[in-house]
């Protein structure tokens, strides 16, 4: 049967890809340290997992509306309220199924087929795909090293041309761990307004900070930035909520509307269970994700200093999310291999440590590891690839 050009151009996940490959390792009795896959590796807690069976036992297990049951996007409301001091009524807020499912419904929203989407690089791998499937087509900008991997104003007014429609911004991001600032996203938001671009808001990691640095959303800034913004968010990171599948949306309420009608073709509505789940992860006290974010603080602090020791291997101390993304280039040079996928493949052959190419994100001298798994893993895979690097030293 022939295919479509759209899902012919797709490029497969590389991060789901890397975890197909360390699993069929493991199932041959190899001993794999899979640092690939961005998921919290804590269970999702009691009081969320009580309040969906409390659902099943009520006959909460039907069709809900599409964009979610009045009292989850209430409570979304007032999560917003109370984080971000940001004010939306019910109907300018959408559930979706997952934090993905909302950023790829609301590209459908917004793109007409050509228009332009600027995506900051490194980037989180489904951006562009999803762009490209909603007939968009990304236009990626290569935020520098040397400036936290963040876009900066200049690059932003150089890329716009007269068919871009929107940009990404993704703070805390994926894979960087970066933040950025208010008066930086000040800087890009003024970029937007002047050209009438619209700011779709990745926020997913908004939860999981280990500074004192203090998440913004760009939407906060002023009201005229508030309606050209699409703020993405969702319990999957926060309440170790990831195979839940519950995101949503907050934005104007045509575009609200527009991704609403989109997603009652397309899922119906959310998992109602699932709805449930995330009202109660959001209608009580927080004491797990705390307990989460104090782990999650500590192993950044021993992985980030094993690794800076490693010949060949530099890092920013990220501020936020749960990845490390170390420049390799000097490492791949020294080993002599002729790139950092390369380098990636032989270390995961060689010393059973999966990680993800920074070609994935647009960034090829870098890797991304992820540090949601155990201290004791953390420490064993440091010091596997350590002893890779000085084993290829040439």
């Amino acid at each position: 049967m022939k295919l479509s050009k759209k899902v012919q151009n797709i490029t497969p996940s590389s991060t789901l890809a890397i975890s197909a490959k360390a699993q069929e390792l493991k199932k041959q009795g190899k001993d794999v340290i899979g640092l690939g896959v961005g998921e919290p590796d804590f269970d999702t807690p009691d009081y969320i997992i009580e309040a969906a069976y409390e659902a099943m036992k009520t006959g909460k297990t039907r069709y809900t509306p599409s964009s979610g049951v009045p009292e989850l996007k209430e409570a979304i409301v007032q999560k917003l309220e109370r984080d971000n001091n940001l004010s939306y009524k019910p109907s300018e807020i959408i559930v979706t199924t997952g934090a993905k499912h909302a950023l790829y419904t609301a590209f459908e929203a917004v793109l007409e087929e050509g228009d332009e989407v600027i995506i900051p690089a490194p980037y989180w791998v489904s951006y562009t795909e999803q762009v490209k499937l909603a007939g968009g087509t990304p236009v990626i900008v290569n935020a520098l090293e040397e400036n936290q991997f963040k876009l900066s104003p200049q690059q932003l007014e150089d890329a716009i041309t007269d068919r871009t429609r929107a940009i990404v911004i993704n703070s805390p991001s994926n894979p960087t761990g970066m933040m950025y600032t208010k008066e930086e996203l000040q800087s890009l938001g003024d970029i937007c307004l002047k050209h009438n671009i619209a700011i779709i808001s990745d926020e997913i990691y908004e939860k999981l900070i280990y500074t004192e640095d203090k998440h913004y959303s760009i939407a906060q800034i002023s009201e005229e930035l508030k309606q050209m913004t699409i703020v993405i968010n969702g319990v999957s990171k926060s309440h170790a909520m990831t195979g839940w599948r519950i995101g949503y949306a907050a934005g104007p309420e045509n575009v609200i509307q527009a991704m609403s009608n989109h997603a009652s073709h397309v899922t119906s509505n959310p998992t109602t269970i699932a709805q449930y789940a995330a009202l109660a992860a959001y209608e009580t006290n927080e004491d797990a994700l705390k307990e989460m974010k104090v782990v999650f603080a500590e192993r950044l602090h021993i992985l980030y200093e094993k690794l800076i020791a490693i010949p060949g291997i530099t890092c920013d101390k990220p501020k936020g999310a749960f990845y490390l993304f170390p420049n390799v280039s000097e490492a791949v040079k020294l080993n002599g291999f002729a790139s950092t996928d390369e380098w990636v493949t032989a270390l995961l052959e060689e010393e059973m440590v999966a990680l993800v190419p920074g070609s994935a994100f647009g960034a090829p001298d870098n890797i991304r590891l992820s540090y949601a798994t155990s201290t004791d893993l953390l420490i064993e895979a440091a010091k596997r690839i350590d002893r890779f690097v000085n084993k290829h030293l040439s």
